[in-house]
């Protein structure tokens, strides 16, 4: 028997346990093998647990944790023995519904569907914080990089690349001795690239109190090898609430990306353009600080431990390198030690490899006073945004991930339901949304098309005394102004909203007309009206709308109980829909 080559060893094991079963292996067959391996096992971990515990006084869990890291050597190492005695290729008798440590068995192992979900949990070390014992968003944003590209490569089954990762708002600073969990979910797939949904968390480990540290989107492509064609499976989504939501809004945030795209191609044009006119140089005439002194450049050698398992450097790792110039610039300004809090989309514009020399240059463009970001109160004000054209793509996205959110909530409770027409609401806190649902004898592109054109809506909404269009941004984002019926003898009242449509990306996703209230220069309040607000409405599958102020007195009558009039607007409505024909030109 042989002692001074085995594993278990480093690990404090007794030696002549271990020397009988690499003894016993050898002498037995795969049966008896695989039966006396367990009970060595367990008396290894038996003896072992109460080593540790005579030897270092530690807990329960750290002897627990060492057990299982025994159990798993012992087990790889007699499968290297097994496969040196018998071959490569010859397989041993494992019980129905196990596999071998590397893989070779996949006998009972369950198959994947639906959305890919990875998660990394890490607990904070000195070496992973900065001189004030609190974790590097560089740091971070590796881990985050890699447990993405983790989901997105188990999703494609092929190499994948990181495109782009959205903006991030860190909430919470992550300190020593605290851990870290960071979950990975694809929520969509297209043709070649998908959206991978970034979840952070930390936790005390004294309190167990558990908060979230920022929320990110990033967008990964595959790679294949060769010169194939790639297209990426769809997801199956079949899952909860908030795997569909964010599904539905994946399109939505794939178009602001490509708008942010086109943006900055123009800002750079127009740069360039300043620049050849010699405008660029001018300086303000009493500069507060010079930008000069905040200046900073690096390089970097890419490295093997900077690169991923294809040769190509982690996304995270530029990330992490950009993060440690901008702090540099930044401390420069402050003359302290700053934290980073957002970061403003990064967007990868080629490849780098082992070998290359990447420079980083950062500089601080601005500074402002310290802000304080208030994400909910009481009292709303108003609800109305000013539109503005170089802000249409973000306002149309929010207008949609506004109705698809009211959309995907759950506890609608039935108010009236008949044949065709059904009226449900939902109360949350102080928020009271309706929602209607009618069965209509027509095609949904036929139906998306009249109902997306809120001139043809006086047709059948009893509410509607006229509609004009104000401004049309695009084929998807119009502004109507819409004049309605007096209620209770009060003054009419009219609305400013902006319509944002969309079509079906895939089979399967639905027809969107989301309204909400916008200020424009053009349509001041008038004398004779009451300028009212639209907060969330439109139409999904169903119609939806939450109610504000100005709508209350709409439909304050269906909520008490002695109106139907939703009802009679929707039955209005079918019968409009199921007209043979189209009297608007799309």
């Amino acid at each position: 028997m042989c002692k001074s080559w085995l594993p278990c060893k480093s690990f404090g094991a007794p030696e002549l346990l271990n020397s009988a079963t690499l003894h016993y292996v050898h002498q037995h067959s795969a049966a008896l093998w695989l039966s006396h391996i367990k009970q060595v096992n367990k008396r290894h971990m038996a003896i072992t647990s109460q080593s540790m515990c005579c030897n270092s006084n530690c807990s329960t869990g750290v002897c627990v944790c060492v057990c299982v890291l025994q159990l798993a050597v012992v087990q790889v190492f007699s499968l290297a023995v097994w496969r040196a005695s018998h071959g490569p290729t010859e397989r041993p008798s494992w019980p129905e519904g196990t596999s071998d440590m590397d893989g070779s068995c996949d006998k009972g192992r369950k198959k994947e569907s639906g959305p890919v979900e990875v998660q990394m949990c890490q607990s904070i070390l000195p070496m992973h914080a900065n001189h004030q014992g609190e974790l590097g968003a560089g740091q971070l944003l590796k881990w985050m990089d890699t447990t993405a590209c983790l989901a997105a490569e188990r999703h494609a089954g092929m190499a994948c690349v990181t495109a782009s990762m959205d903006d991030i708002q860190f909430e919470e600073t992550v300190r020593v001795g605290q851990v870290i969990n960071i979950k990975a979910r694809v929520n969509r797939a297209f043709n070649t690239s998908m959206e991978v949904g970034i979840y952070v968390t930390v936790q005390d480990v004294l309190s167990g109190v558990t908060k979230r540290v920022c929320v990110a989107f990033s967008t990964f492509v595959a790679k294949p090898t060769g010169t194939h064609k790639v297209s990426l499976k769809p997801l199956d989504i079949q899952g909860s609430v908030g795997e569909m939501l964010e599904y539905s809004l994946a399109s939505e945030r794939r178009r602001l990306r490509l708008y942010n795209e086109q943006a900055f191609k123009n800002l750079m044009k127009d740069y360039y353009n300043l620049q050849d006119k010699g405008l660029c140089s001018r300086k303000p005439v009493v500069p507060v600080v010079s930008t000069e002194l905040t200046r900073v450049e690096s390089i970097e050698l890419v490295l093997p431990p900077h690169a991923n398992h294809h040769g190509n450097t982690f996304g995270g790792q530029i990330m992490a390198w950009m993060e440690n110039v901008a702090t540099v610039a930044a401390s420069r300004l402050c003359g302290c030690y700053p934290s980073l809090g957002a970061v403003d989309m990064f967007r990868f514009r080629g490849p780098s490899s082992v070998g290359d020399r990447l420079v980083f240059k950062a500089m601080v463009n601005n500074a402002f006073q310290t802000r304080k970001h208030i994400l909910y109160s009481g009292d709303e004000g108003p609800i109305s945004v000013p539109w503005d054209r170089s802000n249409q793509v973000y306002l149309g996205y929010n207008n949609v991930a506004a109705l698809t959110v009211l959309a995907g909530k759950r506890g609608w409770e039935a108010s009236n339901i008949n044949d065709k027409v059904g009226v449900y609401v939902h109360e949350e806190a102080d928020k009271l949304s309706l929602k209607v649902e009618m069965k209509v004898k027509t095609t949904a592109f036929y139906a998306f098309s009249l109902l997306a054109d809120l001139r043809l809506r006086p047709q059948w909404d009893q509410n509607y005394l006229s509609c004009e269009e104000v401004e049309k941004a695009d084929e998807e984002e119009t502004i109507y102004h819409i004049k309605c019926t007096t209620v209770n003898g009060s003054k009419s009242r009219d609305f400013v909203v902006l319509l944002s449509k969309r079509q079906p990306c895939k089979n399967g996703d639905p027809y969107v007309i989301a309204l909400r209230s916008v200020t424009v220069a053009t349509v001041p309040p008038e004398e004779n009206s009451i300028r009212s607000e639209v907060k969330c409405a439109g139409f999904l599958v169903s119609y939806y709308n939450q109610v504000t102020s100005g709508v209350l007195p709409y439909v304050e009558g269906n909520i008490a109980g002695w109106s139907k009039s939703m009802e009679e607007t929707a039955m209005s409505c079918i019968t409009f829909l199921e007209q043979d024909l189209l009297t608007t030109q799309f």
